[in-house]
């Protein structure tokens, strides 16, 4: 049977301003979460189960384009038994890319690195994915069992969709559902591109950061629900991972009433629907420990 108990956080962050500076915290609206963060805050954090389920493992991702900052997690995932993957950065465009992921997988911690991003909705270039130099790195990506996470606001999901077609064996996953624009409400847009993203199996969906794309101090379940209503048709539950953009989430309503929302959004849905968004999508695609797996037969 699968572990009715277990839950995993497929998105989060933790920095240390001491050690690391986040210089995107100093633009104005992040003073709530302008300090220091480590896992055991969000496990302070997160208290509210989702279906009954607690925080058992999570997957810890970059924020700031550093190398130091990635051996930083990887150190930090040898040490918390709760981290079980981390998205770690390396610069796609330089020809030593390979040597880089090498010798980050060889240092402490390397086992847990799972997957690269690039901060991708901060690169002019509409094309930054399709560059040469980029796809010759993402090869390197992809020819060491790594995964790819991309991140790409919703008018930019062209790029993630041509990434899908020229690297059909390359594991990615869309984060944060590509931003859709729910603040606005028009979401048309997002939704088609998001449908021809859907379409190559290879691509899966993290249902994370909507709260933060939405009106941040009156957002209801009700603005978040045709989004969810895209995604569940779009991908089904097996290519969906729930995730809080934890310490983010902080901006709009923190982790509790994030999973709140989620258990809402679930109700419905069957049990091994439910397993496959809060467990099994995100073991599969990060590899993580044997008890979550994918495989374990699913809850009826």
């Amino acid at each position: 049977m699968c572990d009715s108990r277990a839950l995993v956080d497929a998105h989060h962050h933790v920095w240390d301003l001491d050690v690391r500076p986040q210089p995107w915290l100093e633009a104005p609206g992040h003073e709530p979460i302008r300090r220091t963060f480590g896992p055991q805050d969000l496990l302070s954090a997160a208290t509210r189960p989702i279906t009954g389920r607690r925080l058992t493992s999570t997957v810890v991702v970059q924020c700031i384009a550093s190398v130091p900052e990635t051996r930083d997690l990887l150190a930090l995932a040898d040490g918390d038994p709760l981290i079980g993957a981390v998205v770690g950065w390396a610069d796609l465009t330089s020809p030593a890319v390979g040597d880089v992921l090498d010798d980050l997988r060889s240092g402490p911690g390397g086992r847990y690195l799972r997957a690269v991003r690039h901060v991708v909705q901060g690169e002019s270039d509409p094309h930054w994915l399709q560059r040469p130099d980029v796809e010759r790195g993402l090869r390197a990506v992809g020819e060491r069992g790594l995964g790819y996470d991309v991140l790409v606001r919703s008018h930019r999901l062209d790029q993630a969709t041509r990434l899908a077609e020229r690297f059909p064996g390359l594991p990615q996953v869309l984060d944060h559902a590509g931003k859709p624009p729910i603040a606005d409400g028009e979401l048309a847009d997002w939704a088609s591109r998001l449908r021809l993203l859907a379409a190559h199996p290879q691509v899966v969906c993290k249902v994370s950061g909507l709260i933060t794309e939405a009106d941040h101090g009156k957002w209801t379940v009700d603005d978040i629900r045709p989004v969810w209503d895209v995604l569940l048709s779009a991908f089904g539950p097996d290519r969906l991972m729930f995730g809080s953009d934890w310490p983010v989430a902080n901006l709009a309503g923190g982790w509790n009433r994030w999973a709140a929302t989620v258990e809402e959004l679930l109700d419905g849905c069957s049990g091994a629907e439910i397993h496959a968004v809060l467990v099994g999508t995100a073991t599969a695609f990060y590899r993580l420990t044997p008890d979550t797996t994918k495989d374990a037969t699913p809850c009826s």
